[in-house]
């Protein structure tokens, strides 16, 4: 999973087509998995996601779909089958589980379509390099599924690690590697807190509330996304400069202005919180992901990090507690 740090929303179409977009994030110690057993005897497909407690079963005599309620699932094996398999529908049972909610904000849905594909292309061999992988990822959850939203999530997956990402047209991604110092690492880590909220939210349909936004009202929402594109390049510039109190005062505005770009970023839960937190000390926060609900970027200095948790306590929710991890998708064999 990835925490989006800055420059969301910019990622998306048609913003990152005109403008060109640029995302800075960083993949965190949350993971999707996928599970691939080849030995099943019948003629059928089973995928099961193990978190949700979804089981389905497909005859292979007869079409496989995208109709049912494991879409993604039924997207990947029909892309790779069709596109890689010259057609020819293997048996075999995709198990999978996520240690973070749907809606969770922290690129869910895109981290198990990367899981999966890792799994087929160390199953199939396929010929994927890093950039081929997300880009499948994303055709699969845009194109074939036609599911709204942007571009960051597969390439964090893949990739992982810290990472600045700028988008253009055409599907032009280009993946910048950052090469932060341990001890800028953790004193983020100590900076931070991910606290979940306690509500999913469908991405999709605040992407799409964002995209009518911006195209109805050229001139005041669209000039916010071109201020939440700008914040990415000061946070990126701070972090190399090892000033995580800067991050923590840009983040306010990023946050201000990323409310500004769609009436659907923010509800009123979510202003209760941050408004209490402030108050016990926090120094800012933004919500991670589409907006609406899910994970919660919390910034504290250190020594206040107890008294803000303290506080937290007090709403439905969870605080995790979490690590950077520069590794990104990887698969292996039994």
């Amino acid at each position: 999973m990835r925490l989006g740090i800055a420059g969301g929303g910019t990622d998306v179409s048609p913003y990152s087509d005109e403008f060109g977009g640029c995302v800075l994030n960083a993949t965190i110690n949350m993971y999707a998995h996928s599970f691939i057993d080849t030995d099943v005897k019948d003629n059928i497909v089973i995928f099961e996601a193990k978190d949700i407690g979804i089981i389905e079963t497909i005859d292979l005599s007869q079409e496989v779909s995208l109709d049912g309620k494991l879409i993604l699932h039924r997207a990947v094996y029909k892309r790779l089958m069709d596109e890689y398999n010259n057609g020819e529908y293997v048996p075999l049972k995709l198990t999978t589980r996520s240690d973070a909610p749907p809606g969770s904000g922290l690129g869910s849905s895109s981290t198990m379509v990367v899981a999966m594909l890792e799994g087929f292309r160390q199953l199939m061999s396929l010929p994927l390099g890093e950039y081929d992988l997300a880009h499948l990822a994303y055709e699969i959850e845009r194109i074939d599924c036609r599911l709204s939203g942007g571009k960051q999530d597969q390439y964090a997956a893949t990739f992982g690690g810290f990472n600045f990402m700028e988008f253009y047209s055409n599907d032009r991604v280009i993946v910048n590697p950052l090469r932060i110092r341990r001890y800028i690492i953790s004193e983020l880590e100590s900076s931070l807190i991910l606290f979940f909220t306690g509500a999913s939210r469908a991405s999709a349909k605040i992407i799409d509330d964002q995209i009518k936004s911006i195209q109805q009202d050229s001139g005041v929402r669209l000039e916010a996304m071109h201020k939440v594109k700008a914040s990415a390049y000061k946070i990126k510039e701070l972090l190399f400069k090892a000033d995580v109190l800067g991050i923590a005062q840009e983040f306010l505005q990023a946050w201000e202005n990323k409310k500004a770009t769609s009436s659907s970023i923010s509800n009123d839960y979510i202003n209760k919180i941050e408004k209490e937190i402030l108050a016990e000390g926090a120094l800012s926060m933004k919500v991670s992901g589409a907006g609406g609900g899910g994970f919660m970027m919390i910034f504290v200095e250190p020594e206040n990090k107890l008294n803000v948790i303290s506080k937290l306590e007090q709403f439905e929710g969870q605080v995790h507690n979490f690590q950077f991890t520069d590794e990104g998708a990887y698969s292996w064999t039994i």
